[in-house]
């Protein structure tokens, strides 16, 4: 007997925000051209969305996510796009992350008034980021090169953010490359921060597709969105971002990317966690081959973690609540 889920439209459960309708939307054509069958999105509003409480008070962790892994669950849509940083670490039995496409840019960048660099921006420049991995950097890098700036917690969509420097409220706001890139206002960057001085949310720039765990004719379907170098990238940020929240509050930044050689690629595994003030943070890397399995991925994203750990990253507590 047929699959009911087999006919018909599949139902893409997506956020309600702008930026997240044009990523599912983005991956709505995709999945339309590997299954042959048109996508239709379903908006469903979340907690993060609704809630006016900054995110560091509210946690962060899985408040854009359970509404959509509910409706999963409950069977009312057939997959769900989120974006992988706002992800929770731990993976529910039920459902499984059946593509990770290829990643977006992964930078932070800065929107400021006269199209303003950041290392440009006058003294006590006001900088609105409602992430507390933002201000741990920034405040870090403008200790160590003489800067003098004030990180300003903000929250709201990018028009309500970039709005703060438009109205003068702020000299400069933070924001992901990614997802300005994703609602065509790339072009209102004014800078791109260099992951040298900010090292983004593990997973920034990324999607993850994700349906139930016992879908298997649409988990091969959707299989095919997945590149396995994103996955590997991620698979390490968001191990080592797992090992250090078991024994640290502070904010954490990450990143993986792949270094050419000759020969072979290896992979780069850098992390930082930070007091929000930036008056103390633990940076370090690693590189090793390219992980081929999950395992491995894991593996070298914990092997950082202990890294960090040994040169007390556990000490440094930050605001962001759990």
């Amino acid at each position: 007997m047929s699959d009911p889920r087999e006919k018909g439209a599949l139902r893409l459960g997506t956020r309600r925000s702008k930026l997240a309708m044009a990523q599912s939307g983005q991956v709505a054509d995709a999945v339309s051209a590997v299954t042959g069958r048109p996508v239709e999105l379903v908006e469903i509003a979340t907690y993060g969305d609704v809630s006016r409480e900054h995110l560091a008070q509210i946690g962060g962790t899985g408040v854009f996510v359970t509404a959509l892994r509910d409706a999963l669950l409950r069977g009312e849509v057939d997959f769900a796009v989120h974006s992988l940083k706002d992800l929770p670490t731990t993976q529910p039995g039920e459902l499984v992350l059946v593509a990770i496409p290829e990643r977006e840019d992964p930078r932070d960048v800065i929107v400021a008034r006269d199209a303003l660099k950041f290392t440009d921006l006058p003294r006590g420049a006001r900088i609105g980021t409602g992430s507390p991995r933002r201000m741990a950097q920034l405040n870090a890098y403008a200790r160590g090169h003489g800067l003098d700036i004030e990180t300003v917690p903000i929250r709201g969509n990018v028009d309500t953010r970039i709005g703060f420097v438009r109205d003068g409220e702020l000299d400069a706001v933070v924001l992901a490359a990614a997802g300005l890139n994703r609602i065509g206002r790339g072009d209102e960057v004014t800078d791109f921060l260099s992951v040298d001085t900010v090292l983004p949310a593990p997973g920034q720039g990324a999607l993850a597709i994700e349906c139930a765990a016992d879908n298997a004719d649409l988990i091969a379907a959707l299989g095919e969105l997945d590149d396995p170098l994103t996955r590997a990238a991620v698979t390490a940020e968001r191990s080592l971002l797992a090992a250090l929240e078991a024994g640290c509050s502070a904010p954490v930044g990450a990143l993986a990317d792949l270094l050419d050689g000759q020969i072979v690629k290896e992979m780069r595994l850098r992390g930082v966690v930070g007091t929000t003030d930036g008056t103390s943070t633990v940076q370090l890397s690693t590189t090793g081959p390219v992980p081929e399995t999950h395992d491995q991925a894991l593996a070298l994203g914990r092997e950082l973690a202990a890294e960090m750990f040994a040169q007390g990253a556990a000490g440094l507590m930050g605001e962001r609540a759990h």
